[in-house]
């Protein structure tokens, strides 16, 4: 499927064909998958680095730190943070740097995930008697509206 861009419209193949389009303004080329066919392409795309498979389930405090890794390579778009984090796991998994090294080298692509802010919890606390007639007045509400 060969779309052009011309005057702002999109043209299909069969419009090319019929030769019913106007002339005069520089026609853009796109691809299928949305590239642009006219301009060159770039040689310096690094390919998206791939989640490594390497977990040990044998090993806990591996097995814990992969799972990290795991779900921060997944929550992250950026490819020199995934090829950062592919570095790191790889050290540990190859015992160049151990466990808490590894955790201080992933904790700033831990603070950006959205996911990754504890929320504060509060406990609202009463008394044994205020909690008592707050129920037995809730039973009382509730036995009298039926």
């Amino acid at each position: 499927m060969l779309l052009v861009l011309n005057y702002g419209r999109i043209l299909s193949e069969s419009h090319l064909s019929r030769n019913t389009y106007k002339r005069g303004n520089p026609t853009c080329f796109i691809a299928k998958n949305g590239k642009n066919m006219t301009e060159e392409p770039s040689k310096n795309e690094s390919p998206i680095p791939e989640k490594l498979l390497v977990d040990d389930p044998t090993n806990f405090p591996f097995h814990a730190a992969y799972l990290v890794y795991s779900e921060l390579f997944d929550s992250i778009t950026e490819p020199e943070a995934k090829a950062d984090l592919n570095r790191n796991i790889e050290a540990l998994k190859e015992n160049r740097i151990d466990c808490e090294t590894f955790y201080r080298n992933i904790a700033h692509y831990r603070k950006m995930s959205p996911s990754s802010h504890q929320e504060r919890f509060s406990l609202q606390t009463q008394r044994k008697r205020d909690w008592r007639m707050k129920t037995q007045r809730q039973e009382r509400i509730r036995r009298h509206k039926k």
